[in-house]
């Protein structure tokens, strides 16, 4: 695997469950060793030049793993702890606010749902304000109104200059954010493209039309010139259209045509 990372990009790492993503974030944060290569972070080598590498780095992992015994505001002061920085309350009250958990301060960590833990996880990761941000799945199980909240944040950390490195299983959050992204198949990178010129290798539309039974009919189509045809053919099939629409491709059938499988499906 060999791929690049920009300075300053959103970028998307995706594929199967078992393609590789989690372990080369492992790998990156230096908390497994590659048997063969090097990695480094804004000029560090994760291997070598560990420390450095680790504090331009922020990390938000996949699992909920968190100390029972602390508060939200204490679990942060520790964070900042283990990169030496003292007096960061400042900056972590922003991280909370932003994070909607300026309510839950001085709440014990064992008392959160999964989603406000999910959301301290996010905030460890971004106490040492690190030039490189690495989310791995942040919005798995969280909803919709944390999501939203998050994808602020994170937008205006990407236009400050920040680096985000994304993976996740909802292809609209990488087709609405990322600027490039790497399709992973095997440990392998099956594509590496910009969003849009990805987008591109899937020619066509998909004509939904919606009867007044409420059946749904779908039609793909080479192009607009097709249409026409296949409403005709709706018409002589005694469908009563009552809404029509035309949906161009999305990421997700990228996806399934480089990796051979559909979002969420185990390997």
């Amino acid at each position: 695997m060999s791929l690049a990372v920009e300075e300053g990009e959103f970028f998307g790492l995706l594929g199967p469950n078992g393609a590789g993503k989690t372990t080369l974030i492992n790998v990156i944060a230096g908390l497994a060793r590659a048997d063969s290569g090097s990695v480094s972070v804004l000029g560090s080598d994760v291997a070598r030049d560990y420390r450095r590498a680790r504090r331009l780095l922020g990390v938000v992992p996949q699992e909920l793993v968190f100390d029972p015994f602390f508060t939200v505001r204490e679990t942060l002061r520790l964070q900042s702890g283990y990169f030496g920085i003292r007096g960061n309350d400042r900056w972590i009250d922003e991280v909370m606010h932003h994070l909607d958990l300026a309510s839950k301060a001085d709440v014990n960590m064992r008392a959160l749902s999964g989603g406000m833990k999910r959301r301290v996880l996010v905030a460890q990761a971004l106490v040492h304000k690190p030039p490189v941000i690495v989310l791995d799945e942040p919005t798995a199980g969280v909803d919709v109104e944390l999501r939203q909240g998050l994808w602020q944040f994170v937008r205006r950390l990407n236009r400050d200059g920040h680096t985000i490195v994304l993976t996740t299983h909802y292809l609209e959050e990488a087709e609405l954010h990322c600027n490039r992204i790497a399709l992973l198949k095997a440990g392998r990178v099956a594509a590496l493209d910009t969003t849009q010129n990805l987008l591109k290798t899937i020619s066509g539309l998909e004509l939904v039309a919606r009867g007044r039974d409420g059946e749904l009919s779908r039609i793909k189509l080479k192009d607009y010139a097709e249409l026409e045809a296949a409403l005709a053919r709706l018409r002589d099939a005694g469908v009563e259209i009552h809404e029509i629409e035309l949906q161009p491709p999305d990421l997700e059938e990228v996806f399934v045509r480089l990796t051979g499988k559909e979002r969420g499906r185990e390997p």
